[in-house]
């Protein structure tokens, strides 16, 4: 794991304590020599993640659609920025530079992100490992619906064992590293109910 690319908010929410577990995300990234691959802006979470990694002398790569360039939203100071052409360019190349996915807490665009780099594990389109970082419980709402969805057989147990969780930022990052991925195959029979 040389890179990991992380969703997160373009808002810094209403509570302090998502903006310092960034803040220190970052700081851990920068320390152990893992880059950051993210969205490529300097606001909310996105600018205070990317920052802390930069402080820490770490390699952060932005990737960010023309539409919210021109806008003024792109951080001025990147190892690499790539403007890309859509929001869809955007997440198949976050997809490929990154080694492994962590979600922030964020809104719709760090659910969709997110949620389709797991389904594309589940689906055995990639093998990196996806974990949620549960500031403060802010994902426990969602993984309470992925329960519900395994208990309604909607999700298969094995596959929820994917979704790797923790509140704890250096236990998250262990755990991405030593993932191994799961080989099930991702259609439900019968049989599995």
């Amino acid at each position: 794991m040389q890179r990991v690319c992380i969703f997160c908010g373009s808002s810094t929410g209403g509570d302090p304590i998502y903006a310092n577990a960034a803040r220190h995300l970052g700081a851990l990234l920068a320390e152990r020599g893992l880059g950051l691959v993210y969205g490529g802006g300097h606001v909310g979470l996105m600018g205070v993640l990317a920052d802390a990694v930069l402080a820490g002398g770490g390699e952060v790569i932005g990737i960010i659609p023309t539409h919210l360039a021109e806008k003024e939203l792109a951080h001025p100071r990147l190892t690499e920025l790539h403007v890309v052409d859509s929001m869809h360019a955007r997440k198949a190349m976050m997809a490929d530079k990154g080694d492994a996915f962590i979600a922030l807490p964020g809104g719709y665009g760090t659910f969709e992100e997110f949620l389709e780099s797991l389904t594309w594990a589940q689906l055995g389109l990639h093998e990196k490992p996806c974990g949620l970082l549960n500031v403060n419980g802010f994902y426990d709402s969602l993984l309470a619906l992925v329960d519900h969805a395994v208990t309604q057989g909607f999700i298969r147990a094995t596959h929820r064992d994917m979704l790797l969780v923790d509140d704890d930022p250096v236990r998250l990052l262990n755990r991405l590293k030593s993932y191994q991925p799961v080989a099930v195959p991702k259609w439900i029979t019968p049989d599995d109910l």
